[in-house]
């Protein structure tokens, strides 16, 4: 699998949950949705491809604002949970192999 499909299964672990454990929703609510699909979008058009760096130092931001502030909610919320759903990808995202 490359880093962009291995990136786009991640944020959307994490996504899932926030969805899930912050905002107490059973099921993917439309806000977190849209956001999975933004994030794919995002994802699939990264200029930089499988070499990309996390999106966080990355020079080039393509998130438009709204998206960027929720994005970081999620993975302020769900980065360290990721641990404990999804320890394999939490270490694949977090030292970034």
């Amino acid at each position: 699998m490359d880093r962009i499909e291995r990136e786009k299964r991640t944020v959307e672990a994490m996504i899932r949950i926030y969805c899930r454990y912050k905002e107490r929703n059973d099921v993917l609510c439309d806000d977190c949705t849209r956001l999975v699909v933004y994030a794919h979008k995002r994802l699939g058009a990264c200029r930089y491809g499988n070499d990309k760096t996390a999106c966080r130092i990355c020079n080039t931001h393509c998130y438009a604002t709204a998206y960027c502030e929720k994005i970081r909610k999620v993975m302020k919320y769900s980065g360290p949970r990721l641990i404990f759903f999804r320890p394999f990808m939490a270490l694949m995202h977090l030292f970034g192999k």
